[in-house]
């Protein structure tokens, strides 16, 4: 009677054991999905920085890496994590999925989210951050982000505070108006502020708008491409900051009939076609080119392709699939770069890693989650093509591969 007690115990054991590898095998058999996977890199990059202002506890937690001349970057860096945090995560905030591990993910991030920027606002807060110009003008480039990101999910994080933290947050906003801008691309910071303040019926400076609006008009190259001033550069900052404000001003503007819609469809049309740029820098390897400065904001270079994806106006012969598995490839290839975070789940200065070289001396850590910027389409729904289509190469690959790919042409 042992020996088949025993008998029956040991087969027991070797049949849970091998349930157990199958099961483990199986879940290995399961790739993650390409949105949950991009769900994941929004909750590790952002949870740090959420989690610790919801708390009150940003200064006292988040590290300041810096470039030895970048001095003096804690007066603005909570700010600046905060706004550049939020600004690529709004869309996803605002309508991404509510079930499963999305769900919770996207619940708890929102939470942080509402309870940190009352942190950020309210004087009375450890957290309370700088929006005046006392220590220098970068709280206006910070404050815009924030404001955009307010301006894309107008239903939860802006709808979702108490009317004291609006208030707080508009006084927050205001005080940025001391601030003088520079003549390039900051001008632009300065407007999505007052259009901010325009769609939320409050008073605005309509010269701010007016003129960063005309101004980059009249510095518009060709092809899709703005001048940052006057002159053209060869970096990202078309992407960064100049088209996607534009168009966020110009939605809203349009709005509120203060803006002619045909503007606002050449301002549509010539971001689109940066957009079929920026797809088109995409390796087969989902590498791209290290141009101009600022690379340290990683794939944050890509949210006018990002936004496009969005938005619905992709440029023709350019699929959803081909540019979600584009920007996934850049995703992986850039973000699991060793030593991109540090160990207490931080960014780092780097481009392909851990690399301070990369940062100017107006780049500190909280500089880097910009790379959020990358992640605008987490706001579409899982049915949309973008996610549910299958797998697509991209130009590219498809170039490379020896398979057929559509030309290029420059718009006039």
């Amino acid at each position: 009677m042992k020996k088949i007690i025993y008998l029956l115990a040991t087969l027991f054991l070797f049949s849970t054991v091998e349930t157990f590898a199958q099961s483990k095998k199986k879940a290995k058999e399961e790739p993650v999905s390409d949105r949950q996977y991009w769900c994941d890199m929004t909750y590790k990059i952002a949870r740090p920085v959420l989690l610790a202002l919801s708390k009150g506890e940003l200064k006292k937690q988040m590290p300041i890496e810096q470039h030895t001349d970048g001095v003096g970057r804690e007066h603005f860096a909570y700010l600046e994590a905060m706004g550049r945090v939020l600004v690529g995560i709004a869309p996803w905030l605002e309508s991404g999925e509510s079930v499963g591990k999305e769900g919770e993910q996207r619940k708890e991030l929102t939470d942080y989210a509402l309870a940190g920027i009352r942190n950020a606002v309210d004087p009375s807060s450890p957290d309370y951050m700088n929006f005046s110009g006392k220590y220098g003008g970068q709280p206006v480039v910070d404050a815009a982000f924030f404001a955009q990101a307010l301006l894309r999910s107008p239903k939860v994080l802006w709808g979702g505070l108490s009317k004291e933290t609006q208030q707080m947050v508009i006084d927050a906003l205001k005080m940025t108006r001391e601030i003088t801008p520079g003549f390039n691309n900051w001008l632009l910071f300065s407007g999505i502020i007052e259009v901010f303040l325009l769609k939320n019926g409050e008073q605005w400076d309509g010269m701010r708008v007016d003129y960063a609006m005309r101004q980059h008009e009249q510095w518009y190259k060709g092809d899709g491409i703005y001048g940052d001033g006057p002159d053209f550069h060869w970096d990202y900052y078309n992407s960064f900051v100049i088209q996607p404000m534009m168009v966020d001003m110009g939605e809203s503007l349009v709005a509120n009939k203060r803006l002619p819609e045909q503007w606002y469809k050449q301002i549509l049309t010539r971001a689109t076609r940066y957009a079929e740029i920026q797809e088109r820098l995409i390796s087969p390897e989902g590498a791209y080119p290290p141009i101009g400065r600022s690379l340290a904001y990683r794939m944050g270079a890509f949210q006018v392709l990002s936004h496009a994806a969005l938005q619905h106006r992709l440029p023709v012969g350019v699929t959803p699939a081909q540019v979600r598995c584009a920007l996934t490839a850049v995703m992986k290839r850039q973000m699991t770069a060793p030593d991109t975070f540090d160990d207490n789940g931080w960014l780092r200065i780097g481009f392909g890693g851990a690399q301070p070289g990369v940062g100017e001396s107006y780049i500190c850590t909280a500089s880097l989650y910009l790379c959020t910027a990358a992640l605008l389409p987490l706001g579409l729904p899982a049915s949309d093509p973008f996610w549910s289509d299958p797998p697509a190469s991209w130009t590219q690959k498809k170039a490379w591969n020896g398979e057929d790919f559509p030309i290029d042409h420059a718009i006039r």
